[in-house]
């Protein structure tokens, strides 16, 4: 079998992080990773390699600019398969700094595509999001359900991206591609050693509740509690984010083992259950047997009401489905943050 070379950006962070690791499982393929580490630290890397036993080749990247694209495409030759992660999260932070968003997410996409096709890259996973959906009433959302108006400038980058990626490959000689819509990734590696680790303050419900049952955050903030939920707060359907990473995997392989494959496609990853902020609250302190310090606080812009997913088309064209449960997340998660205490990070 003929070794492919995979190019992942944004590995430094959250869930390129256990991609990679899941990646560096196949014994046919060589991983190359790029990131500028606005939101991660190279020294993943060196806990990608504790779990994994394997050096991650890397460079530090901008990929809104075009010239540094080229150097990574120049300095790795032979990368047949992307998966693009590297992009701004933050809701709020893209509703304060809206440009930011669009010159940072879109330019990136663009210039990753047209470098890579040249390059002789066939495959290409983009990183989307079910905050493309906006605010839907019929739930459970699928991947025909016509999405409603979109509530923040990241999501706006997300629909943007799938429609760039869509026409591209529509007159691409060779690139076919894959969005992959995560739901709200969350937990960390079971072996305590890898988790979601953001420069800034987290704006993520799970590190937002570890960090302040660490004691790094004095208390959380639950925002709105006057949702038209079953408890009055937002509904999100939680997946382990190593159920996201394997689902990276099956569909790169998708895309590389089916010639039959449309030029295009979109699958949801979620668990298809929704779980609102207080019940994730309270499956921390189950786990940790931790009082959480919370406290609520008005509507934040830019957040949906309530989303979950059916995942249904996943399992069967991809093979893929989440398994870990929501205990199982928040154990993982909590483990993290108590290894990170003990390194005293």
């Amino acid at each position: 079998m003929s070794r492919k070379t995979v190019l992942v950006t944004g590995g430094a962070g959250y869930i390129g992080s256990h991609t990679i690791v899941a990646l560096a499982e196949q014994p046919d393929c060589a991983i190359v990773s790029a990131d500028n580490y606005s939101n991660s630290s190279a020294k993943t890397y060196d806990r990608i390699e504790r779990i994994t036993g394997k050096k991650i080749q890397h460079m530090e990247c901008d990929l809104s600019d075009a010239e540094q694209v080229k150097a990574l495409f120049g300095k790795f030759p032979g990368i047949t398969g992307v998966i693009h992660f590297a992009a701004f999260k933050s809701v709020p932070e893209s509703v304060a700094f809206p440009l930011m968003y669009y010159r940072n997410n879109v330019n990136s996409l663009i210039n990753l595509l047209e470098t890579a096709e040249k390059a002789g890259a066939t495959d290409f996973i983009f990183s989307s999001s079910c905050s493309v959906y906006g605010n839907i009433s019929s739930l459970p959302v699928n991947e025909m359900t016509v999405p409603g108006k979109t509530e923040s400038p990241y999501a706006f980058t997300k629909v943007i991206g799938e429609k760039i990626l869509q026409d591209f490959t529509a007159v691409s000689k060779k690139m076919k591609g894959i969005s992959l819509r995560y739901f709200n990734p969350v937990g960390a590696h079971e072996t305590g050693l890898l988790g979601e680790l953001p420069n800034q303050r987290p704006n993520n419900l799970v590190p937002v509740i570890t960090q302040t049952a660490i004691g790094k955050i004095p208390e959380m903030q639950v925002f709105g509690s006057d949702y038209g939920t079953r408890d009055g707060t937002c509904i999100r359907d939680y997946v382990h984010v190593c159920d996201i990473a394997g689902a990276h995997v099956k569909a790169l392989d998708f895309l590389e083992k089916n010639a039959s494959a449309k030029k295009y496609d979109v699958f949801n990853l979620g668990s298809g259950s929704g779980v609102t902020v207080l019940e994730a609250i309270q499956a921390f302190e189950n786990v940790s047997r931790r009082a959480l310090n919370y406290k609520v606080a008005p509507r934040r812009a830019g957040d949906v009401e309530a989303i979950f997913s059916d995942s249904s088309k996943a399992e069967k064209e991809l093979g893929w489905q989440a398994k870990r449960s929501l205990r199982e997340m928040m154990e993982s998660a909590w483990k993290w943050e108590q290894h990170l205490a003990a390194e005293g990070a």
